[in-house]
């Protein structure tokens, strides 16, 4: 792993606590640096799923050997495909809303949770059960139309192996009816980009903590754009909420005030690569 060098007063206009800390520990001392990003809407662009506007700060990453983890609601079987077209070796994946970790090589995880959920799903009252469209509800050309996606990437979004995602058609006070009668099953909700989707619990924070201490980092970085991003940038050193036209704006998240956690001027990958560059141009390095 590439080490960067905290030399200077303030490395980063919005991180300078970041460098304080380590400095106050040791004059120049290295940090291993870890980048945790979702994908839809923020390292994909909402509507293409391209990355292409990211690829200066994708190739930057990689020449600095700084390691790239994808965190996002995909399944295991989506992740797989988009983890082998960026390249990103053997690195590990946050699948399903933090579910699952990801191993390059290994297979999918099995688990009766998915199954646990759909039969839950099936045992609420109609005027509930109708409001909710899930994966589970829905072909392959449906999950297609809803995504955008083509075909063969819709059928492997059905793969599910730990949560449900679907579309939400009922009123305000329905959802919270809905919510507090999953929730006494220990089923949890989280909001994306575009869906409402359904776990036994664990967040992408939770599995971030893990790969954190594998890799020993140092400094961490978070990129998202979503409700189900939040506790991911929160639990960073250095938090990014990417811009999404798509979606409501994240409320004012902690340590945003104090400068833990900027926002993007651009959306999607534009912003993801304008944000990762200017990071990494203002952090002084040192050559392993």
């Amino acid at each position: 792993m590439h080490k960067i060098l905290c030399a200077g007063f303030i490395c980063l206009r919005n991180v300078s606590t970041v460098c304080a800390e380590h400095m106050s520990r040791s004059h120049g001392v290295e940090m291993k640096l870890l980048v945790f990003t979702d994908l839809d809407g923020t390292l994909l662009d909402h509507a293409t799923y391209s990355f292409q506007p990211a690829m200066p700060a994708l190739t930057a990453l990689r020449t600095r050997q700084i390691p790239l983890i994808l965190a996002s609601s995909k399944t295991g079987a989506e992740m797989a495909q988009i983890h082998a077209q960026l390249g990103l070796g053997d690195t590990p994946a946050i699948v399903e809303n933090g579910a699952d970790i990801l191993v390059p090589g290994q297979g999918a995880g099995t688990t009766h949770s998915y199954a646990t959920i759909r039969h839950r799903l099936s045992t609420l009252p109609p005027e509930l059960r109708q409001c909710f469209t899930g994966f589970g509800d829905m072909s392959d050309a449906d999950i297609a139309d809803a995504t955008g996606l083509p075909l063969v990437a819709a059928q492997n979004a059905r793969k599910r192996c730990f949560s449900e995602p679907g579309l939400w058609s009922g009123t305000d006070a329905q959802l919270q009816e809905f919510l507090s009668v999953l929730k006494k099953d220990g089923i949890h909700a989280r909001r994306g980009g575009r869906f409402l989707t359904l776990s036994l619990g664990g967040t992408k924070a939770d599995q971030m903590r893990q790969i954190i201490a594998q890799y020993q980092a140092d400094v961490t970085i978070a990129l998202g754009d979503a409700p189900n991003d939040v506790e991911m940038l929160e639990a960073a050193d250095i938090g990014v909420v990417i811009h999404n036209d798509h979606s409501p704006r994240l409320p004012q998240l902690a340590g945003e005030a104090d400068g833990k956690i900027r926002r993007s001027r651009l959306p999607g990958p534009a912003g993801w690569n304008e944000e990762i560059m200017d990071i990494l141009n203002n952090i002084p390095q040192q050559e392993s």
